[in-house]
């Protein structure tokens, strides 16, 4: 077959095009849709999530909510729905998506509607691959560095004939739904894994290494049986527990050119800290509230998003937290501070169970001085401890391997989805 005839599209970053194809402005295509959903007229209420327009509950109470839903824009299928706010600091974020049902979705996003017979999941594809290409974080600006219709009419596009459009659009459906498919059963293995690994952990520092030791019942929930000459005491007869604290960010004398390192949750992922993202300086060490913690410190996140609460690190270096990290410093010398570390990893979700308050849950220094663990003697805390870290490293690398065949496929993904919108492959 021969090649198709091209021409230089008059976008740097696209290149060339098929010669057929005509270069135009978003605008002569598409108009910014506004309708405001006045009495309610429809409660299907729509979010733009990793790309992906979904429902979402109305009646939810998580996340912001407007006084009304009235102030919500009405939407329906074949929509393009751009987020384009706060493209300054968020850089990873998916900002377009396909509407694919009528719906209502907030104001604060840009909705555009055809103008003329195209193929709106063609443009939805087209658009995207712009937002992977990250082109929309160089045009905002503000203090936000947000983008509006203003910006977004002037964007340069192209338009196929319709019937290209539609193939084009057919074929990436079908291309797009299988890498989707694999991607998704990568994850759910990803999730068997983190299960399994979790399951050693708790399995390990609950019922010992001996099958055939005799068993007596613990009380306690999470825990179940252990071995019949092992403790179940609280943490706070093995570990003194306190929590950080966050000098003035306004003083430039706290963090300015810091050298100290300075631990906030979301660095905590049941992992070994040696450094941290952020530092403060001598002087708020020797001149605020914050204290430095030695190495072989566990620390825990009280409170965070997502999964953070529960979560658990341990301290190479010496360090500094904010006030979101409980820091176990152990002062029983029959305790093993790595056996301690690997227990509190295993309670994980018991751990998290023990949170408190309304709307997000939140741990605290009381909670965690009274969760019971067990306890073997040391020689047995560890054997238990070399038991783990022969195991789990090795189920680390057969995640490693997953996730790194999941960044395979959404690499070709974004390849497939490029070729084929800027018609540098044709479908046949």
């Amino acid at each position: 077959m021969m090649s198709r005839e091209m021409k230089h599209s008059g976008i740097e970053w696209i290149g060339e095009i098929p010669k057929e194809w005509m270069t135009c402005y978003t605008s002569s295509l598409f108009h910014e849709h506004k309708e405001k959903n006045i009495g309610l007229k429809n409660t299907n209420l729509l979010s733009l999530s990793y790309g992906k327009i979904k429902q979402k509950d109305i009646n939810t109470n998580e996340g912001l909510l407007p006084q009304s839903f009235e102030t919500y824009n009405v939407i329906k299928k074949g929509d393009i729905v751009f987020r384009l706010t706060d493209l300054q600091n968020d850089k990873r974020s998916l900002r377009t998506g396909l509407c694919k049902e009528d719906g209502i979705i907030t104001s604060t996003y840009v909705t555009l509607r055809a103008n003329k017979a195209v193929d709106s999941t063609y443009f939805h594809y087209l658009f995207h691959s712009y937002d992977e290409c990250k082109v929309f974080y160089g045009l905002g600006d503000g203090v936000r560095q947000g983008m509006n219709w203003v910006d977004v009419k002037k964007l340069a596009v192209f338009e196929p004939p319709l019937s290209e459009q539609q193939k084009i659009a057919s074929y990436l459906d079908k291309v797009c739904g299988e890498v989707d498919e694999m991607i998704t059963l990568q994850e759910q293995m990803i999730e068997e894994l983190k299960a399994y690994k979790q399951s050693v952990i708790t399995e390990a520092v609950t019922k010992g290494l001996n099958p055939n030791v005799p068993m007596k019942e613990s009380g306690i929930d999470w825990i179940g049986e252990v071995p019949e000459h092992w403790g179940t005491p609280a943490i706070s007869y093995l570990a003194k527990i306190t929590s950080g604290s966050t000098p003035d960010r306004n003083n430039p004398l706290f963090w300015g050119e810091g050298t100290v390192n300075w631990i906030k949750t979301g660095e905590l992922q049941n992992n070994r800290l040696s450094c941290s993202e952020e530092k403060v300086t001598e002087y708020a060490l020797n001149n605020t509230s914050i204290k430095l913690y030695p190495k072989d410190t566990i620390l825990m996140a009280m409170y965070g998003q997502g999964k953070t609460r529960g979560m658990t690190a341990l301290l190479d270096v010496p360090c500094t937290t904010n006030q979101a990290c409980a820091a176990l410093s152990i002062y029983n010398k029959n305790v093993n501070v790595l056996f301690l570390w690997k227990c509190l990893i295993g309670a994980y979700d018991a751990i998290r169970d023990k949170a408190v308050g309304t709307g997000q849950p939140n741990l605290n220094i009381d909670l965690i001085s009274k969760f019971v663990i067990p306890l073997p003697p040391y020689n047995e805390q560890v054997e238990i401890v070399a038991f783990i870290d022969e195991i789990i490293p090795q189920i680390d690398s057969l995640i490693a391997l997953k996730q790194a065949k999941i960044e395979e496929l959404k690499e070709y993904k974004k390849s497939v989805i490029y070729e084929y919108v800027t018609g540098k492959k044709e479908v046949v």
